[in-house]
């Protein structure tokens, strides 16, 4: 009786089930051919994107900052060069539109906050000090504004700058 197809390997001689079985398990279980490059990418990915996205809050951090700091800058200077209180005030307001735009960030949302030393109520005498304050608020970057209910998901920034008045300033 000749044995079957099933059980015979291609040189005809009795081939043992159970071997073949067992070889393509081991093959299955322990062959890693491949694997490494998978996990690579997988631990690669899993580690790279929460640094890419610290690397962008650091740069819109910084941006704001910079934003924040030469508008409160910017606005003390025009401040003490203007003729009278309104001009100052309006020119201090358009200082601040101006840097903060220029670095991206809405004016609209800016506080700006004017003191004055020794006289509050007259910040342009001579050798008075102005100082100006400015606070915003930079948005974390890819963040929907939706997601904006219980914690805060922006980062509150504020400068200050002082500037003197001119000690040879004509007196109204």
């Amino acid at each position: 009786m000749r044995p079957s197809r099933r059980w015979t390997d291609s040189g005809g001689r009795r081939a043992r089930p159970w071997r073949h079985a067992l070889r393509r398990g081991a093959r299955a279980a322990g062959d890693d051919t491949g694997s490494a490059s998978l996990e690579f990418i997988t631990t690669g990915l899993i580690l790279l994107l929460p640094m890419v996205y610290l690397v962008l809050v650091m740069a819109a951090v910084q941006g704001g900052a910079l934003a924040v700091e030469g508008a409160a800058r910017h606005a003390s200077r025009v401040y003490v060069i203007a003729d009278d209180e309104r001009d100052a005030r309006a020119a201090a307001r358009r200082a601040v539109e101006f840097a903060l735009d220029d670095h991206g960030l809405p004016a609209s949302d800016a506080s700006v906050g004017i003191g004055c030393n020794p006289r509050p109520d007259a910040c342009l005498t001579r050798a008075g000090i102005v100082t100006v304050a400015v606070r915003v608020e930079v948005p974390l970057p890819l963040v929907p504004p939706a997601l904006d209910l219980a914690v805060p998901l922006s980062i509150p920034l504020e400068a200050a700058a002082t500037q003197q008045v001119s000690r040879f300033r004509a007196e109204p």
